[in-house]
């Protein structure tokens, strides 16, 4: 995948990392540092990391009804009625530390995707979940990108 990317040239590079930041699952965690190692400009690959992964964020809290349909039929066919352990995990932080501990460790645990269709299953509104879950991949981004940078840095020391 890094020898596809390296092949393209100038924007295409940063489009395929926004689709990447886009798919469900692959949050900042994986793309900014993936960006950065490639040699892109940091403060782009950060600001695509964030829009592509937002959007999902998104488009997760304006067609939630909808999801939660789809997921209760599709859990109902496979006769899955317990919930798994990152919906565990994630129920524990929302009862201990509500929706702003959830959207600000969620990234690290469940992803922002699951994070934002666990509050809302959870009862939170959706522009506080919108809200929280944008506050919180700002701040991952942020320190995912510093980090990326200057731990990359160091590495070219060694």
């Amino acid at each position: 995948m890094m020898e596809w990317i390296q092949q393209t040239d100038g924007i295409w590079q940063y489009v395929i990392l926004f689709v990447l930041a886009a798919a469900p699952l692959l949050d900042v965690f994986l793309v900014v540092p993936f960006g950065v190692a490639l040699g892109l400009n940091p403060m782009a690959v950060g600001i695509i990391g964030f829009a592509g992964n937002f959007l999902i964020v998104l488009l997760f809290g304006f067609f939630f009804k909808q999801l939660s349909k789809w997921r209760d039929k599709r859990r109902q066919k496979k006769g899955i009625t317990t919930p798994s352990k990152r919906e565990t995990r994630a129920r524990r932080i929302w009862e201990r530390y509500g929706l702003p501990g959830l959207a600000l460790v969620a990234p690290g645990i469940v992803g922002t995707d699951l994070a934002a269709i666990l509050a809302l299953s959870f009862g939170s509104s959706r522009p506080r979940v919108i809200s929280w879950m944008a506050i919180s991949l700002a701040l991952w981004t942020i320190a995912l990108t510093v980090g990326s940078v200057y731990g990359f840095g160091y590495m070219d020391l060694i």
